[in-house]
């Protein structure tokens, strides 16, 4: 090799090792051979083998066309040869010491090179070098070629799935911030200076030590919410953050899912693919309703809180993460554990720092403040003038139990807003009498402000409103028509509420236990 090849190489691989885009580094070569005194035309092909697909990455060439490929049904090699005109070099290369047939190309008279870029599993991509004539130093200069091109290709698939990757970020983060009515994310959260002060505090205590963090209370009660804010106050704010639902993933993808699988390990993987866990490579994973995790993805997970590594579904290497573990769950998990449907030792794990999230009940004086956001949220939506809650309005939503939380109060405001048609509220009939019955005149008596107001205990007004919702099912709690669906609520937690408040039901009664018929 000369010096001037070796200087042109060691300045390509400084190139492909500053991620330098594919156009820039065939345009590096071809100026390189022009100066050698040979005019050479380059080409970047991506291959799919299991689509049979290719297509054109990049060129660098004075002539009108490019060499057309079409497959054939072989596989991937590397040769040299010679173009006739209008004929494919299929029968040509009988000559050459190893041929390349997986692709045939019907490029323009002259001489060329073909080579495979390094790939894991099959070539990810070809080179192609096509010229009047090739002699023997520009072959072994192509060979090399060929390895650096390869390297810049890998880069470049990388490069374009993180772009993806924080394209769907970004995607997510504007839903998020359209259904919380923001600007950014980083707004204050509604409650963070009343209700909520002491789930704040805890937040920016834990924020920036880099411990997993395990976020319990009922559904619709904000630990999404809370979940980001730990995100955004952390060191790891500038990475991903990726919420996947425990729930929601089929028994038989989790293992995919969360962390990834490798081409042909089950049918229809015809491609390698990174799970949650790479894809929050340094940022936070927020697994939402960790429950519902079955025991064998526990011990997989607990694996990767230990030591920071995974295989993927098929593989063999062991890869290692740099992330944050943000769980949550509306069930009680110390009792999931006595049950043995959920591993002592991952409780342990993810319960290094626990956040309980009060449920809208507990934290009423929230309520005002919430309902008018939520209402400026709904009236903006419509395209109405700005709209606030009345003090009747008010009224109404403090004495309502909200068994679905800020989740329900959302709905409800932008129920009442289209009631309403953008120009008031209609929060009574948002409510409805059939699941509010009790709210039918809460100003039978006086007309008091909602600070003043003398209203049923929690556990009274929570009592009347199961009642009502088991008269409706006659008793039943589970299943599709049961109380607990009327109500959006876990069975065992109404159960267990039924049992607190002595109100008995289908199936609910237990020996020796004193319950009050509803």
């Amino acid at each position: 090799m000369t010096k001037e090849q070796q200087k042109f190489f060691i300045t390509l691989w400084k190139k492909v090792a500053r991620h330098a885009s594919l156009e820039s580094l065939l345009d590096f070569s071809g100026e390189f051979f022009e100066n050698s005194g040979f005019q050479l035309q380059l080409h970047l092909y991506e291959t799919d083998l299991a689509r049979r697909q290719i297509g054109l990455l990049a060129r660098r060439t004075n002539r009108p066309t490019t060499p057309e490929p079409v497959w054939s049904d072989q596989s991937f090699q590397c040769f040299t040869g010679n173009f006739t005109n209008g004929r494919s070099i299929h029968g040509l290369a009988a000559d050459a010491p190893i041929l390349m047939q997986g692709l045939l190309f019907r490029p323009p008279l002259g001489e060329f090179w073909i080579g495979p870029l390094s790939g894991q599993e099959y070539p990810p991509g070809l080179l192609l070098v096509t010229a009047h004539a090739l002699p023997k130093p520009v072959l072994k200069t192509c060979e090399q070629l060929a390895e650096a091109f390869g390297v810049a290709f890998q880069n470049h698939r990388q490069w374009q799935e993180l772009k993806k990757l924080r394209e769907a970020a970004e995607a997510d983060r504007q839903k998020l911030l359209f259904r919380l009515d923001r600007q950014d994310i980083s707004d204050s959260i509604v409650g963070s200076e009343t209700g909520l002060r002491t789930v704040m505090e805890r937040v920016g205590q834990v924020s920036q030590a880099d411990v997993p963090v395990l976020l319990l209370g009922e559904t619709g009660s904000g630990k999404e919410v809370v979940a980001r804010a730990v995100h955004t106050l952390s060191p790891r704010k500038e990475g991903p953050f990726i919420r996947v639902n425990c729930g929601a993933i089929p028994p038989q993808l989790i293992d995919s899912q969360l962390f990834g699988h490798e081409r042909g390990s089950f049918t229809g993987a015809h491609s390698s693919q990174k799970g949650w866990f790479e894809r929050a490579d340094g940022g936070t994973l927020f697994l939402d309703e960790i429950a519902e995790l079955p025991l064998p993805a526990q011990v997989r997970l607990l694996r990767i809180l230990q030591d920071g590594t995974f295989e993927r579904v098929g593989g063999q290497k062991s890869i290692k993460t740099d992330l944050r573990i943000v769980a949550a769950t509306h069930r009680d998990l110390r009792e999931m554990v006595r049950q043995g449907s959920f591993r002592e030792d991952l409780w342990y794990r993810i319960a290094v720092f626990v956040i309980p999230i009060p449920p809208l009940r507990e934290r009423r004086e929230d309520i005002p403040a919430l309902a008018t956001h939520f209402a400026l949220g709904a009236a903006k939506r419509l395209g109405a003038p700005p709209l606030i809650p009345t003090s009747e309005d008010m009224q109404y939503l403090m004495n309502y139990p909200w068994p679905g939380n800020i989740r329900e109060l959302a709905a409800v405001i932008e129920r009442a807003a289209i009631l309403g048609n953008g120009s008031c509220l209609k929060i009574r009939q948002a409510l409805g009498s059939e699941f509010c019955p009790h709210l039918e005149d809460p100003f039978a008596t006086t007309q008091p402000t909602v600070h003043t107001a003398k209203i049923e205990t929690l556990d009274q007004a929570m009592a009347r409103h199961i009642k009502t919702a088991l008269q409706k099912t006659a008793g039943r709690i589970d299943g599709p028509s049961g109380a607990a669906g009327l109500l959006s609520i876990n069975p065992s937690t109404l159960r267990a509420r039924m049992r607190k408040l002595g109100i008995a039901g289908k199936n609910n009664r237990q020996a020796g236990q004193r319950q009050e018929e509803f």
